[in-house]
């Protein structure tokens, strides 16, 4: 629910690494500055590499993206945050945007791929600009939601924006920006039901089986943990069979969650944490606590019941997100839907009672689960016969007048690429 800022790991001195060999026209510039950018950017930068074999990738990324075949000038998305900068990350930027003008100075690029992150994109947008790149954002800016004042600086940024949600595209056309609808790309590869079948039986029996999906932003697990804790185990009170899995999305924040738990509450019984393994967690859960943001679509696409909540800060809420945001609903699948087709509970700044009480009312009020399974089925419908990562390399290589395809392969999924992590702020 606002802008994204990251903070990125520098080479030495805080000068980018030069690239080598320096590029030609047939190269492009992605920058992308927290985890569900490199998510994002890592199959369609494979893509365009699968196609174009002599064509060079060149980022400021993450590591996803350097698996699919990108030159990391610096890394980046370490500690991706919610919510207005402070002055620290203010700075840092403008470090990062010196860096990358110089970059852009002593290197040629066809074009420059913004992902995600306007607020920390639209800055190098306009250096781009000014030295004669074409710029296509892929993720579109969430204007639609907060930000509409925005749309004239987006115009003057951009030759194209590449939307994941199906709405998009009228919206920003009906503004006069240049927009197509690529699909999302958690709906490319085919999810392997044998195997998510074969690790979901490691999380054990239990009813009902709740997953607790708590975010990947740091912000987001700090609001979000608690209230899911308390979720859960008010629900043990009244189902003492119930078993819930925390879907965490590195080592490191599980370890975090655990410690935090058995200091604040002590670890409940029945709840374990997986790690990496957010579809499988869905595949095995009857029901989902959801963080709002792209993982409702990881759910969303396994037909599982969900109730989303997001716990802003509260100050920041009532100085600023009230009066910006535009839209009647928050949840992906509920802006998709034109709808409220999932319960969400944004802002919530209270206990996990009502969370709680939402999967009570699944299990219990006749036809309200099996309702909301009709209904998440059409939204995913909605993504039918895209192909994000293919689409996005089309629209990528015209813009920037790669040609054709050099040779044609069968096409695989980038290598880490996916959007396993749940990362990704719904509005």
């Amino acid at each position: 629910m606002g802008t994204s800022r990251a903070e990125v790991e520098t080479p030495a001195r805080g000068r980018p690494r030069p690239a080598e060999p320096a590029p030609g026209p047939r190269a492009i510039l992605f920058t992308a500055f927290e985890p569900s950018g490199d998510d994002h950017a890592a199959p369609v930068i494979a893509e365009l590499l699968r196609r174009h074999p002599g064509l060079r990738v060149y980022a400021w990324g993450g590591e996803k993206m350097a698996r699919a075949g990108a030159t990391l000038i610096e890394r980046t998305g370490a500690a991706a945050v919610m919510g207005l900068p402070g002055l620290g990350k203010l700075a840092e930027h403008a470090r990062i945007n010196r860096r990358i003008a110089r970059w852009l100075d002593e290197n040629r690029v066809a074009a420059h791929v913004p992902v995600d992150s306007p607020a920390a994109n639209f800055p190098i947008c306009r250096l781009a600009k000014a030295r004669g790149v074409r710029v296509v954002h892929l993720v579109a800016p969430q204007m639609w939601a907060w930000g509409a004042w925005r749309i004239k600086k987006l115009r003057r940024l951009t030759d194209l924006v590449l939307a994941l949600l199906p709405f998009e595209e009228n919206w920003f056309l009906q503004r006069g920006i240049k927009a197509t609808f690529v699909g999302h790309p958690l709906f490319d590869t085919p999810l392997d039901e044998r195997a998510l079948d074969e690790r979901a039986a490691g999380f054990g029996a239990g009813s009902p089986k709740v997953a607790l999906m708590p975010g990947s932003r740091p912000a987001e697990i700090l609001g979000s943990f608690g209230v899911l804790l308390d979720a859960f185990e008010r629900l043990r009170r009244d189902f003492p069979a119930a078993s819930g899995v925390i879907a965490a999305t590195r080592p490191e924040v599980a370890g975090s969650l655990q410690q935090r738990a058995r200091r604040e509450r002590g670890w409940p019984e029945g709840l374990r944490v997986a790690v990496g393994e957010t579809d499988a967690v869905v595949r095995w859960c009857d029901y989902a606590l959801v963080v709002s943001g792209t993982v409702t679509l990881q759910v969303a696409r396994q037909g599982k019941p969900m109730v989303t909540f997001y716990r802003p800060s509260r100050l920041m809420y009532h100085v600023l997100y009230r009066w910006l945001i535009s839209t009647p609903h928050v949840t992906l699948p509920n802006l998709i839907a034109g709808k409220k087709i999932v319960p969400e509970l944004v802002p919530h700044f209270g206990d996990g009672e009502e969370l709680a009480l939402g999967i009570i009312r699944l299990m219990r009020q006749p036809g309200a689960a099996d309702d909301q399974r009709a209904e998440l089925a059409k939204v995913v419908r909605a993504f039918e016969g895209h192909r994000a990562a293919d689409r996005a390399a089309d629209e990528i290589g015209r813009i920037a007048g790669l040609g054709p395809p050099t040779r044609a392969a069968p096409v695989a999924p980038a290598p880490g690429a996916g959007a396993g992590t749940g990362a990704g702020a719904g509005a």
